[in-house]
């Protein structure tokens, strides 16, 4: 399982921005991708999901400021950054459960991070 995510940058406070990814699973089904952000010395968070069945979790926190979406005929999912602040600074990573067909056992794996820096 690989994941490609793009869209990280430089931006303003109060700017937007979108992060895009790619899920590459052949002979797996992704039943939930989504992003993860890790701000320097802290843990990673998963800040936001979208299943397959279109449910979709935004940490409390963010909720409004963040959004996800996705199309899962294309393995692809992004995530919306609004009202960008200083402190959203962060590596942002691409998030996939997934598992192997005729398997049961769900994987979660983690894409290499694009780095967000909101500049006051």
């Amino acid at each position: 399982v690989q994941l490609q995510a793009s869209g990280g940058g430089l931006v303003q406070a109060g700017g937007s921005l979108r992060l895009s990814c790619v899920v590459s699973a052949p002979g797996f089904k992704v039943e939930r991708m989504g992003w993860g952000r890790q701000v320097p010395g802290k843990e990673r968070e998963l800040v936001a999901t979208l299943r397959s069945d279109s449910t979709m979790n935004v940490v409390p926190s963010e909720n409004g400021r963040l959004t996800v979406s996705g199309d899962y005929a294309k393995r692809t999912v992004y995530l919306n950054l609004n009202s960008l602040i200083p402190e959203d600074t962060a590596v942002y990573s691409c998030y996939a459960a997934a598992v192997r067909y005729g398997r049961s056992n769900v994987g979660d794996y983690w894409g290499k991070g694009t780095q967000v820096t909101v500049s006051s």
